[in-house]
């Protein structure tokens, strides 16, 4: 049973490789970190098959290496994507994205009464339930969750 496995998107250099997400999470990631903003070279597929998902999607960046704040915003609307960090066409780390156990300064509370709202306070929320989203304000304790996400 050999089965030629051949790439459906091409190698990257240096760079990011976003993998394992849901198919139909592709275009959030792609809008939460902005990547329809700069001016890297981006490849990226979607309904590819996958053992785990059925349909997953996939991303790589160019000359672009994630930083925590943006890995925690993939967490929020695509957990448990997987992280490849490439150099010389080599992947030199491995990460699973998992979400927090706080998020901070990255999701608007819910809230609109909320002191984050109306004051220059940066957003802390913790984390009440990571299967289904849902984050609970440090302030004034409301919880938002995945479907009410408005990201800062």
């Amino acid at each position: 049973m050999s089965k030629q496995k051949q790439l459906q998107v091409s190698a990257i250099e240096n760079g990011t490789v976003i993998d394992h997400i849901p198919a139909e999470s592709l275009f959030d990631v792609i809008n939460i970190l902005g990547l329809d903003q700069i001016t890297n070279l981006i490849t990226f597929g979607t309904n590819l098959d996958s053992d785990k998902l059925g349909k997953k999607a996939i991303i790589k960046v160019e000359g672009k290496f994630f930083e925590d704040n943006e890995i925690n915003k993939i967490s929020l609307v695509a957990p448990h994507v997987k992280l490849n960090i490439i150099r010389d066409y080599e992947v030199v780390e491995k990460r699973d994205v998992e979400i927090p156990d706080e998020v901070v300064g990255i999701v608007k509370c819910f809230n609109p009464k909320c002191i984050t709202n109306n004051e220059v306070i940066k957003t802390h929320f913790k984390v009440m339930d990571k299967t289904d989203l849902a984050l609970k304000c440090h302030y004034c304790e409301k919880n938002t969750t995945r479907d009410e996400l408005k990201m800062n």
